[in-house]
Order: C-alpha cells, then sequence, then structure tokens
C-alpha cells in the first residue's frame, strides 16, 4: 500500500507513515503503565510509608543520604519522610495517568521526568557503573514525550482537534 499525495510525489508506504506517526506510543504506555504502577505499589506497602524501619522511606533516604550528589535533597525529605514518600507516590500516579490518557502530556512527562531526575540524584547516583541505575534511563525516557508529547491515541489530540 503506498500513498503518492504528498507534496514531492514521493510514494511513502502507509505502514512506514502510521509506524513513525505513531512511535512514542510503546513509550507512553511502558513508562505510564511503570509509574501508575510504581504510585501504587509504595502507597499499598504499609512498611515504605514509615519514618523508619526495614523498607521504610525514611530508611532508604537515611541509607543513600551520603552517597547522594544533592544530598540537601535528601535533608528535605527526611523532614517530612511520610509525607515526602505520599508525595512521589501520588506524583507518579498522576504522571502515569496523564501520560497513558495523553492528557497534558508534556506536563505530566516533565513531572515524570522531574520525579526520575530527583532519584538518580538521590537514590541511584552512587550505582556503579552508573548504567546500572534505571532512573538515569527513565529521565532520558520522558525527554521525547516532553519535546513531542501525545500528538495521536490522546486526549490532548481528541481536545486539538475540536
Amino acid at each position: 500500500m503506498t500513498r503518492t499525495d504528498v507534496p514531492s510525489g514521493k510514494r511513502i508506504s502507509v505502514l512506514q507513515e502510521t509506524a513513525s506517526r505513531h512511535a512514542l506510543l510503546p513509550l507512553r504506555i511502558f513508562l505510564g503503565v511503570t509509574f501508575v504502577y510504581a504510585g501504587l505499589d509504595k502507597l499499598t506497602d504499609p512498611a515504605f510509608l514509615s519514618a523508619t524501619g526495614t523498607g521504610s522511606i525514611g530508611e532508604i533516604m537515611r541509607g543513600v543520604r551520603d552517597t547522594a550528589a544533592v544530598p540537601a535533597l535528601v535533608d528535605l525529605a527526611l523532614k517530612a519522610p511520610v509525607g515526602f514518600g505520599a508525595a512521589i507516590a501520588i506524583g507518579e500516579i498522576l504522571v502515569g495517568l496523564g501520560v497513558l490518557a495523553g492528557l497534558l502530556t508534556r506536563i505530566a512527562a516533565a513531572g515524570g521526568a522531574l520525579i526520575s531526575l530527583s532519584l538518580w540524584l538521590t537514590v541511584s547516583w552512587a550505582v556503579t557503573p552508573y548504567y546500572y541505575g534505571n532512573d538515569l534511563v527513565y529521565l532520558m525516557a520522558w525527554i521525547p514525550l516532553v519535546m513531542a508529547g501525545a500528538p495521536y491515541l490522546s486526549l490532548d489530540s481528541l481536545r486539538r482537534s475540536r
């Protein structure tokens, strides 16, 4: 199947055009599902939403404080670790839902990038070699969605078409 209605007269495969148009959809689905899952996992884990104890946000923050790139971020989280943990979890859910629905996608993706950046600069900063840490990869994965948004199969595109 080909199309010839492009200005240059070149034939472009419909399949190639469709694949190109929807190239960010798998990334949106992966990041959206992952962030919703991560947020729900945190909110439903009673150990995580505690100031102290094994698996708690407080314990995690105290454990990475001396190796973080920006210890001030960890100190800020340690002032109210349960509130910080809940805010991260809720932020992850909102970001994930926004990207999945394609609603205010660039803003949601920027939120995901900020969450990933803060986790990279604190929790996974000391991971060696750096490419073993996943937060930097998530940060880089958010950038195409910040730049392009969700032009297809999204509430953003539905709003634009009206």
